[in-house]
């Protein structure tokens, strides 16, 4: 007999594949990994991953095929119209949470800039840190976090703006914690936008406990190691309940709500129109 445990982990795992691919980083006719190496890298049993992929494939994301396995089958998820006015959509969420891949998906439906903090600053921070005498893995530090962290987040608005001046849509994914309990910092930031000619959303993504470490540990970041090894610790450091002081819209990637990408589409809905 199936158990309670075992449905929310089919759940929670069923959740993270189905947003991988609408995502993009499982992308259309990719050959996915084998069921042994998914199950491991979830922490999962194999069983979990079989009843996953059965639940994906009969929603038309995933193919099972004789030779090559399981392929992802993602054409059908196309782009809706968007304005032609600029619009920058700013996504925050503790780690876990899978914002990048909610940024991903809003990407994917509106063809805006996706600009996510790790990508574009991560081999910089890194050798920085280690010219600090830092690891490469530090996101905890006082060191980080007073000489380190600043510097992200300003390339990531700054690269926000050169877009919005292009004329391009753009959609941030940071964590965004110090600066969404700022409201100086957001009404600063979004008044520049609107300056700029660019109208502007700013995203909270939360999820339920379970489904954030199932992230963190599936992602396998060097980063996440401190959160995961001391797990029950780092809980209590973080506010669940924190919103941003500020209009914002709530997404919720818990192992029960609507799939990201209807989430997205509901949200392209309110804030684009056909150009």
């Amino acid at each position: 007999m199936t158990t309670d445990d075992e449905r929310g982990k089919t759940a929670r795992v069923t959740r993270e594949f189905r947003t991988r691919i609408e995502a993009g980083v499982w992308r259309d006719g990719e050959a996915l990994p084998g069921t042994r190496t998914l199950a491991e890298q979830f922490g999962v049993s194999i069983a979990t991953v079989n009843e996953a992929m059965k639940a994906l494939a009969t929603e038309g994301l995933v193919e099972n095929r004789a030779r090559s396995g399981r392929v992802v089958r993602s054409a059908h998820l196309v782009n809706i119209p968007v304005r032609r006015r600029p619009h920058v959509v700013l996504v925050g969420g503790y780690a876990g949470t899978g914002k990048t891949e909610f940024g991903r998906i809003m990407t994917r439906l509106t063809g805006w800039m996706h600009i996510d903090k790790d990508t574009i600053t991560r081999p910089v921070v890194e050798a920085a840190l280690e010219a600090l005498g830092r690891p490469a893995s530090d996101r905890e530090s006082p060191t980080y976090l007073s000489q380190i962290r600043p510097r992200e987040y300003e390339a990531l608005i700054a690269t926000a703006h050169d877009n919005v001046s292009c004329g391009a849509g753009a959609i941030l994914t940071a964590p965004f914690l110090r600066e969404y309990a700022d409201p100086a910092w957001l009404a600063r930031e979004l008044n520049r936008f609107a300056n700029e000619g660019a109208n502007s959303t700013v995203v909270w993504v939360t999820c339920d406990i379970e489904s954030m470490h199932t992230y963190l540990r599936g992602r396998g970041a060097a980063r996440d190691n401190h959160k995961l090894e001391a797990w029950d610790e780092y809980l209590t450091s973080i506010d669940l309940d924190f919103r941003p002081p500020v209009n914002h819209v709530v997404i919720d990637n818990s192992a029960s709500a609507e799939p990201l990408k209807t989430q997205a589409e509901r949200l392209v809905s309110q804030i684009a129109e056909p150009a």
